[in-house]
């Protein structure tokens, strides 16, 4: 293949380097030659079957033009594999971007743009002056923890009598404005708790005092911030009707109750609380040592310079983007849903991404310079212990685990970068 490069030799961007690839002559020939007898096959040219078509026919009622961005596209492969043979040498951190800076009858011409990593200058990264906090366990939160313990044992039983605060009722119920039903205001079998206030204000209050299958007019007015336009500080009338009364009953700390919670060890209320405080120390702890390591990360990085390419941020938002969707999937939503429910769209998804992006590539780049500096590396020996370790801890196979990681090098990574992590710690 007949090629001509070019490097720009006045780049204005930090830590990009911009190759210029040109095919002309025999070589742009023979793409187009190719391209010619691809797009031949799908053609459809009176008096020929297709495939068929002479060229100089094609060319006549297509033109020549139609073939040039097929075999560019022929051109591209081995263009792009060279352009990285080449710079093999180079550390590339971002997938390099493309772009055609001219197409003709004569030849076309690429322009690729790699981007190289950035040149990190550390700042202080050991004796950071890092307070960790001190975690304390209090008998208030013991008591609250317990407390939510018994809540989520707490069963709704059907009661007689009139609806009291903390009940929850079973309901009929039919809105109307101006004596017309309105959209979304009737249902049936409805299940209320007395006291969330979900509904409209005055709505359930008036609710209490009523007693099983009693009937009663219910009068509220919507609030003047309503999502309904014409329902927006109307005064409307809901029917309704009590089918059944539930009283929520809230466990005592019994024998029972203990039992219920398979806790091993746990059978009286004192050794439930020294449960509690076990795991909730556990709990703090963990999230202090969490939070110690970021303050550490944030002081080191306060000093540390590093003139970022842009491409290396919008690689990052497009992991977080993608990890985004996953997540929101996980809960049924699509992206095109939250930002309906947003009033969003990319772009300002995208937006907010960006300084959390800009962060962790930053932390990233700062992490393998004092691995660098500090010349850590990471045996085969040790990255395969730590595999079957982490297998072990999944419950997976270890050649599964391996695939899910990312292979031994991921490993060997992430085992580099904790190991930096520790230097920073101290």
């Amino acid at each position: 293949m007949e090629e001509k490069t070019k490097k720009n030799e006045t780049e204005k961007m930090p830590n990009v380097k911009k190759i210029e690839k040109k095919v002309e002559g025999k070589a742009w020939e023979d793409a187009k030659e190719n391209a010619f007898k691809k797009a031949n096959k799908k053609a459809k040219i009176d008096g020929f079957r297709p495939g068929k078509a002479p060229k100089e026919i094609f060319i006549k009622k297509y033109g020549e033009e139609s073939l040039f961005y097929d075999a560019a596209d022929i051109c591209l492969e081995s263009l792009y594999e060279e352009v990285m043979k080449e710079n093999e040498n180079e550390e590339i951190v971002a997938q390099p971007e493309i772009g055609l800076k001219s197409i003709d009858t004569n030849g076309v011409e690429f322009i690729f743009t790699l981007t190289l990593r950035p040149e990190v200058k550390l700042g202080k990264y050991k004796g950071l002056k890092v307070e960790k906090e001190k975690i304390e366990v209090t008998e208030e939160e013991i008591e609250k923890a317990i407390e939510e313990m018994r809540a989520r044992y707490t069963e709704n039983v059907s009661k007689e009598g009139a609806v009291e605060e903390g009940d929850t009722v079973i309901i009929d119920f039919k809105g109307m404005k101006d004596g017309i039903a309105f959209e979304g205001g009737t249902a049936e079998n409805y299940s209320l708790k007395i006291g969330s206030h979900t509904f409209i204000e005055g709505f359930e209050e008036q609710l209490i005092g009523m007693k099983k299958e009693e009937e009663k007019d219910i009068h509220v007015t919507f609030p003047e911030d309503y999502h309904a336009e014409d329902l927006k500080g109307a005064p409307v009338i809901f029917h309704v009707k009590v089918h059944e009364i539930k009283q929520s009953i809230i466990p005592e700390l019994n024998k029972e109750f203990f039992e219920d919670l398979a806790i091993e060890g746990v059978n009286s209320k004192e050794t439930l609380e020294e449960e509690v405080r076990k795991n909730m120390e556990t709990q703090k702890e963990v999230n202090a040592e969490n939070k110690y390591m970021d303050d550490l990360l944030e002081a080191a990085l306060k000093d540390t310079v590093i003139d970022l390419p842009h491409a290396m941020i919008h690689e990052e938002i497009d992991r977080m983007m993608k990890q985004y969707e996953q997540n929101l999937q996980m809960q049924g939503i699509s992206l095109q849903q939250f930002y309906q429910f947003t009033n969003s769209d990319e772009k300002a998804l995208r937006d907010q991404m960006h300084e959390e992006a800009e962060k962790r590539v930053k932390l990233r780049l700062m992490l393998e310079e004092i691995a660098k500096v500090e010349k850590i590396e990471i045996s085969d020996k040790e990255a395969q212990e730590e595999a079957s370790n982490l297998a072990e801890k999944y419950h997976m196979e270890e050649e599964e685990f391996l695939k899910e990681f990312g292979g031994l090098d991921m490993i060997k990574y992430d085992r580099k970068m904790r190991k930096a992590m520790e230097i920073i710690k101290g």
